[in-house]
């Protein structure tokens, strides 16, 4: 049976697409962008999280310890409780151990231990977010698709599309366009939006930055909107790497190039929420470290992209 791989689900999102809406999270990226804020998207395969704030210690708790099958769990240091300042006796995970059977999660009363990937048949997912119909017929909402790069998943996501369009529900796309074209051409019919990923328009930049470069993204973009796509694009600003008014004017006068395509522009000011949760899965992927913009630089490169008559907000 087709299973899709989700590592998120978020009821009453409001900055994914018009309205209020369900976004369903996707595993797997084949990008790799230092300022990620869910690096547990960027691998398929499911991953072991520990949010250590949430272990109440070895001494009130410690019941992961004897079911690993691996042994990959073990008492670890003393430390300070971020939130009641009590010393406990944290736990002290093998990561290259572990396995993510689960076995740990299952005894985790505190939710510490997660497993990032789970996964669902097409039938229970339409299940999950036809829950919030009535917050989408009120709201003019619907469901985001995103990750990730969802489309990793090509028949999972198109058979979830056409069930989520037989139920009428409104459907957007979150994409990095980094992918074959003859996966877009056969979800299109059933996408109302896409949310589309525009980082750099220096392909060499893209390339050393990301590990890939654009051209599969802008020449995807270009299709996209000959074949009558509505696109959403967003633009992460990232201190040091497009961040400059000459970058952010090249990405609107290649957003000006689709034409009425474009239904919106958002500006996506990096923040470093995302930092911790590295350190939750142990992930050895570069992370950038860096400022986040001011509202003023911000409001200046808005202006830049208004001064090209393009619709544009910032979240």
């Amino acid at each position: 049976m087709l299973k899709g791989k989700v590592f998120d689900i978020q009821g009453f999102s409001i900055q994914d697409g018009p309205g209020i809406r369900t976004t369903v999270f996707f595993k797997g990226c084949p990008l790799r962008c230092p300022w990620c804020h869910s690096p547990e998207s960027l691998l398929f395969q499911s991953q072991l999280s520990w949010i250590s704030m949430r272990c109440i210690g070895v001494g009130k708790c410690g019941l992961c310890l004897g079911v690993c099958p691996k042994q990959a769990l073990s008492p670890g240091q003393t430390v300070k409780h971020a939130v009641t300042q009590e010393d406990i006796q944290h736990i002290k995970i093998e990561w290259d151990s572990c396995d993510t059977c689960g076995a740990c999660v299952a005894t985790c009363h505190p939710k510490a231990l997660t497993i990032c990937g789970v996964d669902y048949t097409v039938d229970e997912l339409v299940e999950r977010v036809s829950k919030d119909i009535p917050f989408y017929e009120n709201s003019g909402g619907g469901v985001t698709i995103s990750g990730g790069e969802p489309l990793c998943q090509p028949e999972f996501i198109l058979q979830f599309l056409v069930r989520l369009k037989e139920r009428e529900i409104h459907t957007a796309l979150d994409t990095t366009g980094h992918l074959g074209y003859e996966i877009f051409e056969r979800v299109l019919p059933y996408t109302d939006l896409f949310l589309y990923d525009l980082k750099h328009m220096d392909n060499d930049v893209h390339k050393t930055v990301i590990g890939v470069g654009n051209d599969l993204i802008l020449k995807n973009a270009r299709r996209l909107a000959l074949d009558g796509g509505k696109i959403q694009i967003r633009i992460p600003v990232i201190p040091r790497f497009n961040d400059s008014p000459e970058a952010i004017e090249a990405a609107g006068e290649f957003c000006k190039s689709l034409k009425d395509a474009v239904t919106m522009i958002q500006l996506l000011p990096y923040h470093n929420l995302g930092e911790v949760k590295y350190q939750r899965i142990r992930s050895t992927e570069k992370v950038l470290e860096a400022a986040p913009p001011t509202d003023e630089k911000i409001a200046s490169l808005k202006r830049i992209l208004e001064d090209l008559g393009l619709p544009v907000t910032v979240h």
